[in-house]
């Protein structure tokens, strides 16, 4: 039986209650008050063979084994008398006479240890684990609580689509179990952070209407040997009681990482919780009516034995929204939204290129952040636009005071930039080109895509490598000296050629080979002791072919501009007087028609 709170209070006081007794019935009797004269009488008499001097108290023990009790100025004043008559004497503390105080300094620690053992017993008992350190909290939403369904997803139809069979089986198991079919047993949603991976996983669970268990991967590890596996054990035992349900862990890369890549051995408590998942996805026991969906951004680093098919059967690929579906997530998550008849959300699209559903969401509440500033009734294109930069490009700040020398050298640096892309083909189009500081930025040339682009040829890389070279190319030919201002800019323009020459394969001399060794972002286990593929003769070659490339358009830039001197001056001096100009202008001034 477990001992009860109501239990447990019974049994520390009988404990107390035994100790109380013992403590009353072992303390020595009080004797008869005699005076101090008499005292001394008794002493010089060799009447007295006991004598206990507490501070001014004396108790003492005549030979006749009677108990009395004296009071006297000071101890050390009767201590040569009673020497003297050889009595047997002790001297106590002088502090005042407590029992209660005594038997509590004397019997409280083993009464703590007695609660504290009995408190463990019941622990242990009940199957709680100690301190309830091995039970697993995932945040459980109940069937009729999941609010969140496919139609509040938008922009992956594809995605959407692979999990359908998951909502179907969820719902009729039988239909795929009458045919001999096997439901995965996992989904990996892998996608970049904001595509929605986590807001897929809640609408799976809504659309089948199953309870739905979420919990972060980071939520299984502790710093106590052997909790992340019981974790685990106790999310799926909760999981099997709760069948038909969906598992979802987030970030699973944080326990699912590869087995023995630390630099201290393998035996660590992440390892051990990664092997108990395993065991709970496909082993012995088995998991009829839970589905684990797990989310990661960083697939490349997850254990093979995690990711092979009877864990988790499919990877199913969340990528960034296309025009289209941006025009969906915007129409979803402006709903709530006061729009103004000037707004059109195909246009907006367009104008935001690699956003993802969680960037859009932000747009659309920035957008209504700015109205709400303005004192407006709704949101207008004007305020979507204001949006869209401040996200891009940062904040502007007006407040900062800049030289006009140095504002001066920034309009040309912009200006460059800004004709170099109107005069390259293959460049996306100017949309505005500011030198109102934003962010850590003096100034910025906004470029905008006019359609979603997967793949990039060369020409185009070249030509946007020569765009990138456009500040710089302006301050030397009209300055004759260089700045700071393309730091920035050299170093992706560098980023891009040592791409071309390693990851593309688009030089001549280095050839169609894949040299980017070292690269990406590193695991530590896994790439620490890689071997170098390369030799010094091709990274002294790869080193000259990137420098090679970004001087090539360095010299691209710089001829444009010299051929281009009064269309630049042009440029600059409208930016020092309006401070932000539109690509249209940039087009009018080269006398080149405007985009339909």
């Amino acid at each position: 039986m477990q001992p009860t709170p109501k239990n447990l209070i019974l049994i520390l006081a009988l404990v107390l209650g035994f100790v109380l007794v013992y403590a009353i019935s072992s303390a020595p009797g009080k004797g008869k008050d005699v005076p101090f004269s008499a005292f001394l009488n008794l002493v010089d008499a060799g009447q007295v063979t006991d004598v206990i001097l507490k501070g001014t108290s004396v108790t003492g023990r005549t030979q006749a084994q009677e108990v009395f009790t004296t009071t006297i100025p000071r101890y050390f004043a009767v201590v040569p008398l009673l020497h003297e008559k050889r009595v047997h004497f002790r001297i106590e503390s002088g502090e005042s006479s407590n029992l209660f105080f005594a038997i509590l300094s004397s019997w409280l620690p083993i009464i703590l240890i007695i609660g504290v053992w009995v408190f463990f017993m019941r622990q242990m008992q009940g199957g709680n684990k100690v301190m309830g350190f091995g039970k697993s909290k995932p945040k459980k939403t109940d069937e009729n609580t999941v609010k969140v369904t496919f139609a509040d997803v938008a922009g992956i139809d594809e995605s959407k689509a692979e999990l359908d069979e998951i909502v179907e089986f969820l719902k009729d198991p039988s239909k795929f179990e009458k045919l001999g079919g096997r439901i995965p047993t996992g989904v990996l949603l892998v996608g970049e952070p904001g595509t929605g991976k986590t807001l897929l996983a809640k609408a799976i669970a809504g659309e089948a209407g199953v309870a739905f268990f979420s919990i972060s991967g980071s939520d299984f590890v502790e710093m106590f040997v052997g909790v992340g596996a019981s974790r685990v054990r106790d999310l799926f035992a909760q999981a099997r009681a709760a069948a038909p349900c969906i598992i979802f862990i987030d970030e699973i890369d944080a326990v699912g990482r590869h087995r023995g890549a630390g630099l201290g051995g393998g035996n660590d408590e992440r390892e051990q919780t990664l092997n108990q998942l395993l065991v709970e996805m496909d082993g012995f026991n088995g998991n009829e009516g839970v589905i684990v969906v797990a989310a990661t951004n960083r697939p490349d680093v997850l254990d093979s034995a995690l990711t092979r098919p009877g864990r988790f059967d499919r990877q199913v690929t969340v990528p960034k929204p296309d025009l289209a579906g941006r025009q969906r997530i915007l129409q979803v998550h402006t709903k709530g939204i006061t729009l103004d008849k000037d707004v059109d959300l195909k246009v907006v699209a367009q104008a935001t290129p690699g956003f993802t559903g969680a960037d859009l969401a932000n747009l659309a509440n920035e957008s209504a952040l700015a109205a709400a500033r303005k004192n407006q009734a709704t949101v207008c294109m004007a305020d979507f636009e204001e949006a869209r930069d401040k996200l891009m490009m940062g904040k502007e700040r007006r407040s900062m005071v800049i030289p006009d020398k140095e504002k001066r050298t920034t309009a040309f640096h912009e200006a460059g930039h800004a004709l170099v892309a109107a005069l390259t083909p293959g460049v996306d189009p100017v949309h505005k080109v500011t030198i109102v500081p934003r962010g850590r930025a003096l100034g910025l040339t906004m470029l905008l895509p006019t359609e979603d682009r997967y793949s990039q040829h060369r020409s185009q890389l070249v030509g946007m490598l020569s765009m990138m070279m456009g500040g710089r190319a302006a301050e030397e030919i009209i300055f004759n000296h260089f700045t700071t201002g393309a730091s920035n800019d050299l170093e992706r323009a560098t980023q891009v050629a040592h791409k071309m020459v390693c990851n593309w394969g688009m030089s001549e001399r280095v050839g169609p080979v894949y040299l980017a060794v070292g690269q990406g972002e590193v695991f530590l286990g896994r790439d620490l002791m890689k071997k170098k593929r390369i030799s010094q003769s091709s990274a002294r070659l790869i080193d000259q072919e990137v420098k090679r490339i970004v001087n090539d358009a360095y010299q691209q830039a710089k001829s444009l501009l010299q051929s281009h001197l009064e269309q630049l001056n042009l440029v600059t001096e409208r930016l020092i007087e309006r401070e932000t100009i539109d690509g249209s202008y940039i087009l009018e001034v080269l006398g080149k028609p405007a985009p339909a």
